[in-house]
């Protein structure tokens, strides 16, 4: 049967995800398709139309959810024969074993690209049920190169959270890293579904993907360890500048979200984690929709098109994502700041570094270099902004359709606050708070045995020249709102909405924050806000001095060397830099 001859019915209780979902439907052929925005309403629609062919369902839903709808469906003489495909954000792999018990043809994981949509409804219209990925992997043997070295086949998407793969795979290619035992492979791939399964399957060797979800893979047995993290901190939450109401005290953040549809990634992401814990601090309920009390409701959205919905939706209070994404929703007007990461959870993990069993047993040697180098990578990152924000363009969008551009790269790499990559050793600590949380406080997932999925010694000796960090830190909930509420308390702001105007008062408020740690003595809080200062606005040369003194005091002549340099290569003609320069090094004199 022809793509255009099958008629569709798919049951979203979102109507912008509805409209997601159709586009792709109707752009790989399937143009058929009758809309249903729950359970109930499915079933009235499958009576009404007479002549389903296939069934693409949410699972979570009011009235009546999609699971509940695949029972019904599988227990009626007319409608069982219906293939049923769950599209859902219910990703885990519990969830997804449940759905198959049931009677789901098959099973896919939001969020999703058209062309995963277009495999798997030719896999279920062929009646090949989705079995091969509850059975644990098929191992494939580790191949060599005909030099003699292992071939390793890396996964990835992108994003910048997994640059520091692609700085790697560059300074292999122009053999300042020159591997004795592995040769390197990347894939870029178009989302996270794809990823996980290429990492279960032995398609790939190492993936980088979302903690949870490889905490999630290795829960049902999947070969894998984890080697390393990817890179700390890096996402930020926006709302909806569309909602123009002041945001004067926390009372009015609460009331700004409740009723509302938020944004994240993934189901099993840190962005969740941490949306859940933001909006919980204002005293809302957040949940997926279907669930009792629940008022405000997170939808699983590409990152690409978070933007582009909530500009055409303003039910829509907001979301959390890696950057650049919300800070080129700011600059388009679509968005207003709320805070990054990092100001809920400092240098918390996000994407880890997955790696499959057979490789680790058989490949030591390799999986050691592989890890030095990776260390090295990030490092690399850190030290060399410009060049990094050029490798990332052409490794993060090699085809040119996302429009990357170098000088986005160089704004997200320079933000303090941002994204690190000179810190990947993996803290078992950090991952616990993760799936702590998540199943204590979200009900999501299922605890595992960290010691078993976490493999160290690698990290051991690749980290142990690395620059030592704090240990990641919570902090307090009040100060998050606080802060939003301070931004937005003033009554007549009519540059609130001024992207520029925006960054120049919050440079000034880390500026004064980081002027009164310093007073304090808490020197290194008070570099993390003067560095925020600075990347918000690099005209703030008071920023800059005070960054200076505070290096000074820690003793850190080299450190404070290097800012200045960074500051000179971005206005030459800084007299305060140049001024600092001078006795700089005066005193290495």
């Amino acid at each position: 049967m022809s793509p255009e001859n099958i008629k569709i019915l798919l049951v979203d209780d979102f109507k912008s995800t509805r409209n997601l979902e159709r586009s792709m439907l109707n752009a790989v052929g399937y143009t058929n398709v009758v809309d249903a925005e729950d359970g109930d309403d499915a079933i009235a629609q499958l009576k009404k139309e007479g002549d389903i062919d296939l069934i693409v369902s949410d699972w979570n839903m009011p009235n009546r959810n999609g699971y509940e709808l695949l029972v019904w469906v599988r227990a009626n003489e007319d409608f069982k024969h219906i293939p049923f495909i769950m599209a859902t954000a219910q990703s885990e792999k519990k969830e997804m074993i449940k759905a198959l018990k049931a009677g789901a043809t098959n099973y896919i994981p939001k969020p999703f690209s058209k062309e995963e949509l277009k495999t798997l409804i030719d896999k279920t219209m062929a009646n090949k049920a989705k079995t091969d990925t509850l059975d644990g992997s098929k191992p494939k043997a580790p191949v060599k190169s005909d030099k003699g070295k292992v071939i390793i086949n890396a996964a990835h998407i992108q994003i910048t959270d997994h640059l520091a793969l692609g700085a790697m795979a560059h300074l292999i290619s122009t053999e300042e890293f020159k591997p004795k035992y592995f040769e390197l492979k990347t894939h870029c791939m178009s989302g996270w579904n794809p990823v996980s399964q290429a990492l279960e399957n032995g398609e790939v060797d190492v993936a980088f993907l979302l903690a949870p979800i490889a905490m999630d893979l290795f829960k049902y047995d999947v070969p894998i360890r984890m080697i390393l993290f990817a890179h700390r901190n890096g996402s930020i939450c926006v709302g909806n500048s569309a909602d123009q109401r002041l945001l004067h005290s926390s009372n009015a953040v609460k009331e700004f979200f409740l009723g509302k549809t938020f944004y994240i990634p993934h189901l099993l992401s840190i962005h969740h984690m941490l949306s859940d814990m933001f909006l919980k601090s204002l005293g809302l309920n957040p949940g997926v929709s279907g669930n009792e009390n629940v008022n405000v409701f997170f939808e699983i959205v590409p990152p690409v098109q978070m933007a582009q919905f909530m500009a055409k939706d303003e039910r829509v209070g907001g979301f959390l994502v890696a950057e650049p994404i919300g800070t080129n929703a700011i600059a388009n007007q679509v968005a207003k700041s709320m805070f990054v990461s990092s100001e809920i959870w400092n240098d918390h993990p996000c994407c880890v570094v997955a790696m499959r069993n057979d490789i680790i047993e058989q490949h030591p040697d390799a999986v050691h270099e592989f890890t030095q180098m990776l260390v090295q990578a990030g490092m690399y990152i850190s030290n060399n902004v410009d060049k990094a924000a050029e490798i990332g363009v052409n490794f993060l969008d090699p085809e040119k359709k996302l429009g990357l551009r170098q000088a986005v790269m160089k704004k997200v790499l320079m933000d303090p606050r941002g994204i690190k990559t000179d810190n990947l050793f993996p803290v078992m600590e950090d991952l616990d708070q993760i799936q702590r949380y998540m199943y204590n406080v979200m009900n999501i997932g299922s605890t595992i045995d960290l010691e078993k999925f976490v493999i160290t010694k690698f990290a051991d000796e690749a980290c142990k020249n690395a620059l030592v960090h704090k240990k990641s830190s919570m902090r307090e909930m009040k100060d998050v709102v606080a802060n939003i509420v301070q931004l937005y308390s003033e009554k007549d702001r009519p540059n609130i909405f001024d992207p520029e105007a925006v960054k120049k008062e919050l440079s000034d408020h880390y500026f004064q924050n980081g002027v009164q740690l310093l007073k304090s003595k808490k020197t290194f809080e008070a570099l993390e806000s003067l560095f925020a200062a600075f990347a918000l606005d690099h005209t703030n040369m008071k920023a800059v001095n005070n960054i200076v003194v505070a290096y000074k005091h820690l003793g850190s002549q080299d450190f404070a060397m290097k800012m200045v340099d960074h500051v000179l290569a971005i206005d030459p003609d800084n007299y305060r830099a140049k001024e600092h320069k001078k006795a700089l090094m005066a005193h290495a004199g």
